[in-house]
């Protein structure tokens, strides 16, 4: 009996050992990807959600641009100075799907099996950001060219284009973990939709993104001009016109570096800490 026990608890390790978790930042990106790609498996199947995704922001597009553009004072190519604002309210407005994403996992149960299996815990908020963030660069695609097709031009040359283009993307990827934790604390998906979009609306309009800062009043322009979302958007602004862009790029890149540390961090610390629903 004494040998049989040992051979059974011998034989039982090798098993054993395959359902350890591996460790190091390599298996970690490993399982980032492929949860990643389990997300962005879902498109091809569910076409409509990128469709009116897109639409939003190209309505956004038309609406601002033919219909209040002949009314914004002080603007000489209105086109030009909207669509950097229309940009990064489109990668703004985009990470919502992390939180709703998120809550949805949460609320189905498919976290919780997550759990129980030997994979990095941060491999599942990494995965679905990174998904989140591949599916925004495809509709920000979309706008550009949707933004040609009306006027909007690289004024600044090719490089500096591309460079705001980034500097966007980094914010939609930054917004998308301040999404992430959202979805983590909320208790349903509906929940999730509303506090994810509810605070960017003032972010967004409170801003220079759709007029300049300086037509609004007094007391409001200095909460706008420290706003992150103005200086992203004056930064792009710059870059696509060929323009100056003094410190507004650097303050651009920190505050999304500071955002997706601060929030990455929270947002890990949340799901790893909390109990399953």
């Amino acid at each position: 009996m004494t040998t049989l026990a040992g051979e059974s608890a011998t034989a039982a390790t090798p098993d054993d050992e395959r359902y350890e978790p591996k460790t190091g930042p390599l298996w970690a990106l490993r399982d980032s990807w492929t949860e990643a790609v389990r997300h962005l498996r879902i498109i091809p199947r569910n076409v409509e959600l990128i469709m009116f995704a897109t639409l939003q922001p190209i309505m956004f597009v038309l609406l601002f641009n033919y219909v209040f553009g002949g009314a914004i004072a002080g603007v000489e190519n209105y086109t030009q100075f909207l669509l950097p604002g229309v940009f990064a309210q489109t990668v703004l407005f985009g990470s919502a799907f992390t939180g709703i994403g998120l809550a949805t996992d949460m609320e189905k149960g498919y976290v919780d099996r997550l759990r129980t299996l030997p994979i990095s815990q941060s491999a599942v908020l990494t995965g679905r950001t990174l998904s989140d963030f591949i599916r925004n660069l495809i509709t920000f695609t979309v706008m550009i060219v949707v933004g040609f097709l009306i006027g909007f031009r690289f004024e600044g040359g090719i490089a500096d284009g591309l460079l705001a283009c980034l500097l966007l993307l980094a914010f939609s990827y930054a917004f998308s973990w301040i999404q992430a934790l959202i979805g983590l604390s909320v208790k349903s998906v509906e929940a999730a939709n509303s506090a994810g979009f509810i605070w960017m609306f003032p972010l967004t309009f409170v801003s220079s993104a759709f007029v300049p800062t300086e037509s609004m009043p007094s007391w409001l322009q200095p909460i706008a001009d420290a706003n992150p979302f103005t200086k992203v958007t004056n930064a792009a602004r710059a870059l696509y016109g060929g323009l100056p862009a003094g410190d507004d790029v650097w303050i651009s890149m920190l505050w999304a570096i500071g955002i997706t540390v601060v929030f990455s961090f929270l947002a890990v610390r949340k799901f790893t800490g909390s109990v399953a629903r």
